[in-house]
């Protein structure tokens, strides 16, 4: 990749390879926030998740939930829950070369289904967007096999590709949201990603948990707001393919260290 020492400047000094580490970061305050912030807002999450059971049953016939193994703390593999977003006889692979090409190409990492995917099922374009999708992954949490904050967990293929000072990323619990995703998310490129992975399991707290767990919300109202999903229905009927990986862009991306919630 072309760009580690801008984008990931102290992650290659790293000396050590996360297999046989000791240095896998779960703070014993992790899991009682995990717990605490999962019960408190228990009256919010359960309804949604059973209203979004609902709908996608009605919308389709397929199962509700989708399962899919994923590579968690140490680089042990796990399983993590979904709500399936694709066709039962959706071709997986294809998300698998696209990502791989944005790792390649270090440009901003824009979702597959951004321009239209004919693969999706019904609400699977919604449930991507809002990231509900992801919300059964309070289970995980709630099993020790995640944390409510930290970096999202990757498959085994990409993980199989990672450089070795990437790989310090599962140093720590995977998160349903984290410091990427509330700090540009599709609009960073894959370094830049990994750079925030590590900066936030270098300067884990109870009070960055936090604040990022109140910014997901407003991230996730204008993921919702930017979707647009009548325009992007319009674009697949045009053009049913799926998009190549946009050319990299150079210039005007923020530092992946800057601090959060500045504002």
């Amino acid at each position: 990749m072309s760009n580690d020492s801008q984008n990931g400047s102290e992650a290659p000094r790293a000396s050590s390879e996360v297999f046989g580490s000791s240095a896998y970061r779960v703070p014993g305050w992790k899991f009682s926030l995990d717990i605490t912030c999962i019960l408190l807002s228990l009256p919010i999450w359960l309804p949604l998740m059973i209203l979004l059971m609902l709908a996608t049953r009605i919308a389709s016939p397929d199962p509700i939930f989708y399962r899919q193994k994923r590579v968690g703390l140490g680089g042990r593999h796990f399983f993590i829950w979904k709500f399936r977003t694709m066709k039962l006889s959706a071709e997986t692979r294809i998300h698998e070369h696209y990502f791989e090409e944005l790792m390649r190409a270090d440009c901003p990492m824009t979702k597959l289904d951004a321009q239209g995917d004919p693969r999706m099922a019904p609400f699977g374009r919604f449930l991507r967007a809002s990231g509900l999708d992801e919300l059964p992954q309070i289970f995980n949490v709630l099993c020790g096999e995640m944390s409510l904050v930290g970096p999202r967990p990757c498959l085994p293929n990409e993980f199989a590709n990672y450089q070795p000072w990437q790989r310090q990323r599962v140093n720590g619990l995977p998160g349903l949201t984290g410091y990427w995703q509330v700090n540009g998310k599709n609009k960073t490129t894959f370094n830049e990603m990994i750079a925030m992975d590590l900066f936030y399991l270098k300067n884990m707290s109870v009070l960055l948990d936090l604040k990022i767990m109140l910014k997901t919300c407003s991230v996730i109202a204008e993921q919702l707001f930017e979707s647009r999903p009548a325009a992007q229905c319009n674009r697949q009927e045009r053009d049913p393919r799926p998009p190549t990986a946009p050319e990299p862009q150079g210039e005007g991306r923020r530092s992946p260290t800057t601090e959060i919630l500045h504002t």
